[in-house]
């Protein structure tokens, strides 16, 4: 064996080691205090006493080493802490003699910490997630050295939970900011080392590794759209935006959640999921540019394909999304799908079912071109098709005056995989009529006279004939569904 290739077998086999070493989970500190431990023994004879050390070479072969890399790189990576005032609700509304009697303020201070990397050390970016930041009142980041500062939120995506914040690049007190060069996380392979840094459970930045266990896991519950890096290094609750870097030391992931049938806060069991750098760079360029997310889709209606679709439609397994409805002037309209294709793959990715569908749409572009792979009558084509801007919110207005005052906008993926259909009531105008017909904001609309539909595409098209003379929405408040008619 060559002395190249001897390096680079220990350079894996201490890194897979370090892995292990690293994920030892943080309850045995919890379960087991920190003792006193009695001083090792030392030899009687004189001088200073004998300390331990790591070798720094085998057979004259250099011990590898994460250090190099991390000293560049953990700069980089800072805590993020997050102010919200929250109402305090009692069963006597807002009694003042109630609250004074029992001592309830009318409102707490919420904290929750975070991680989260900067990308540009120019203009101060920071790249974190959605939901470490989500409804704060307040931020701050603490970078490696110690200092804190406020961070300036510039916008969000929820449905792929990225956030992106700035600092202060100029006139900063002591060393410039430092960031991590963002690489092609399309060429990250299943075996490929990587290193995940953060805050876990606010005890300080920590360093884990692991090996990438999967790419394109898009079958998380009650996450949104879905591309993730699964990997082995331990992810804890305070991990969420840190950085999951390749060996060069370059960022292919943020940190986005560990899966546990215990829930997160039993510890890492090796299924840690991250953001490819991809995805979260072309998030980071819209919300820079315009502070919105756009997205592309196709505007057609899909169906499971379940065993008694593909026979009749002569499939011998029953696999991909069938088309149930396409709307006028859209983008699959414009390629020529029909109702009945059946969409199997989608640029040379399998698609099994229509979540897996609409979960590839919503990682696209307005402007994106696809090429699917389709089942039609029996025998198979690929379609080349643009997409168009799906839209985000819609005004009560345009569709009927009886929802005047309302905004509806489409459902966050996180409960489109709890299984919900629809759209949202996203906002409700104080005396309007739609605020007179009792719609609130938070409704989820299910259904209505005009018939069903899945999304907010499908909302509007029941609008696009006459109005019903009589309408009536299906809505879900709560953990009630009831009917409202709209006067």
């Amino acid at each position: 064996m060559t002395t190249t290739a001897t390096r680079t077998l220990l350079a894996l086999s201490a890194a897979a080691a370090f892995g292990a070493f690293a994920a030892t989970g943080l309850n045995l500190l919890v379960d087991h205090p920190a003792s006193a431990a009695p001083p090792p023994a030392v030899a009687t004879q004189a001088g200073p006493p004998a300390v331990a050390t790591s070798p720094a070479a085998i057979a004259r072969t250099p011990m590898p080493s994460l250090a190099p890399m991390l000293k560049r790189v953990l700069p980089a990576v800072v805590s993020v802490n997050t102010r919200q005032v929250v109402r305090v609700n009692t069963p006597f509304g807002d009694d003042p003699v109630f609250r004074r009697i029992f001592g309830i303020p009318q409102e707490r201070i919420a904290r929750s910490l975070g991680s989260g990397v900067i990308v540009d050390a120019r203009r101060g970016l920071i790249l974190t997630n959605n939901h470490v930041v989500e409804n704060a009142d307040a931020v701050q980041v603490t970078l490696a050295d110690g200092r804190t500062i406020n961070a300036e939120f510039v916008g969000s995506d929820p449905d792929t939970d990225i956030a992106l914040m700035r600092i202060p690049a100029k006139d900063l007190a002591g060393a410039a900011l430092t960031e991590i060069p963002l690489a092609d996380s399309d060429r990250l392979q299943i075996g490929d080392f990587v290193v995940a840094i953060g805050n876990p459970f606010g005890v300080g930045q920590t360093v884990t590794s692991g090996i990438v266990s999967a790419v394109g896991r898009n079958n998380l519950p009650g996450a949104g759209f879905q591309s993730f890096i699964q990997t082995d290094a331990s992810i804890n609750p305070g991990n969420s935006g840190g950085a999951l870097v390749n060996l060069d030391g370059e960022l292919v992931g943020i940190n986005t959640a560990s899966f546990n049938p215990r829930g997160s806060m039993a510890g890492n069991i090796g299924l840690g999921f991250a953001i490819p750098s991809n995805l979260a760079h072309r998030i980071l360029d819209q919300l820079l540019h315009g502070g919105v997310v756009r997205r592309g889709t196709l505007g057609v209606d899909l169906q499971d394909v379940d065993p008694r679709i593909a026979k009749g439609l002569g499939m011998n397994e029953p696999r991909g999304a069938v088309i149930t409805r396409v709307y006028p002037d859209s983008a699959g309209g414009a390629a020529g799908l029909r109702v009945g294709d059946v969409i199997v793959a989608a640029n040379g990715e399998t698609i099994d079912n229509a979540e897996a569908l609409r979960n590839f749409q919503g990682l696209q572009a307005p402007d994106a071109q696809i090429t699917l792979d389709v089942r039609r009558d029996g025998r198979a084509l690929q379609v080349t098709s643009g997409l168009r801007e799906a839209p985000k919110a819609l005004g009560g207005e345009r569709l009927d005056p009886r929802l005047a005052g309302a905004s509806f906008a489409e459902l966050p993926e996180s409960l489109r995989r709890q299984g919900l259909t629809g759209v949202l009531v996203e906002s409700v105008e104080r005396g309007s009529r739609a605020a007179q017909n009792n719609l609130q904001r938070g409704d989820v609309v299910l259904a209505s006279s005009n018939g069903k539909f899945s999304d907010l595409n499908g909302f509007r098209a029941g609008f696009g004939s006459a109005p019903p003379q009589r309408l009536v929405l299906r809505v879900l408040r709560g953990n009630a569904t009831g009917d409202l008619l709209m006067r």
